[in-house]
């Protein structure tokens, strides 16, 4: 696992930018994995500003979008169809037919959330898959005590999702209850994770799912036996990091550890 510590968000969003970017770079037809909510919405703008100046071909790229909400279609502006589209797939030139997501109206919930896995493969699975993750340390919609084997599948809202979403609809009984997710399985199969936190809100479950036990009770430390698992979060989310020194200070030997020789004091070298 590796720790990025940014001073603000906005220097979150643009690492992450750069991390995306140069994995786009190392394959022809990426295939990334897109959250919703507020902490991914910098990350966009800047992916945005690089398809403006011709940094990322979006055109070559698959997407498939992490969750979304049982009962929405996808022309809701509740629905996270309409928030992909709306923040980040409108203003590039991605193909619509790269773009898979969840749907919120399925005939059978459980052939539409096995058809979702399979398409996954059949791609050869996701390169990056961008995550968020909640004050209580989910990541998509696997809350706590979600299998940390768990695949795509329908998940049953927490009462403090459903009372927090009730000012987005006009009455209590539009509010979605159940919601599909891929599922903690799923998304520690990528190639590789890339979790962004901002705001000390998120400190606490940060250090739990970095530097506490692997532990269903907070599904995002599953993120510990990940490979290539990458946390880019800010100064105010790192606050209750222990290690949060040593993270420093691997971040900023990172370029010189690429060259070994670097590292060699110089009378050793002879």
């Amino acid at each position: 696992m590796e720790v990025i510590i940014k001073n603000d968000y906005d220097g979150v969003c643009t690492e992450s930018a750069a991390i995306i970017q140069e994995a786009c770079r190392h394959k022809s037809s990426p295939v990334l994995g897109f959250p919703t909510g507020k902490t991914p919405l910098g990350l966009y703008e800047k992916l945005i500003g690089f398809y403006n100046q011709g940094g990322i071909d979006f055109a070559s790229i698959t997407a498939f979008n992490l969750d979304e909400y049982v009962g929405l279609e996808a022309s809701h502006p509740q629905s996270f169809a309409y928030y992909m589209d709306n923040h980040l797939f409108r203003y590039v030139n991605i193909k619509r037919e790269n773009v898979f997501r969840l749907n919120g109206q399925p005939g059978n919930i459980e052939e539409h959330c096995r058809s979702y896995e399979k398409k996954i493969q059949e791609v050869g699975g996701i390169d990056v898959q961008i995550l968020g993750i909640g004050k209580n340390g989910h990541i998509a919609f696997n809350e706590p005590g979600s299998s940390l084997s768990s695949r795509t599948r329908l998940k049953i809202l927490t009462r403090e999702t459903v009372e927090a979403n009730k000012p987005f609809f006009l009455n209590e009984r539009e509010v979605p209850r159940f919601c599909l997710t891929m599922g903690i399985g799923t998304i520690v199969e990528a190639k590789m994770v890339l979790l962004l936190a901002a705001g000390k809100d998120k400190a606490e479950s940060v250090a739990r799912a970095i530097e506490g036990p692997v532990t269903a009770s907070i599904p995002a430390s599953a993120l510990q036996l990940h490979a290539r698992a990458i946390f880019v979060i800010d100064e105010a989310a790192a606050s209750g990091l222990t290690n949060r020194d040593y993270y420093r200070w691997a971040y900023e030997s990172k370029d010189r550890a690429l060259d070994p020789l670097k590292i060699i004091p110089t009378k050793l070298k002879k």
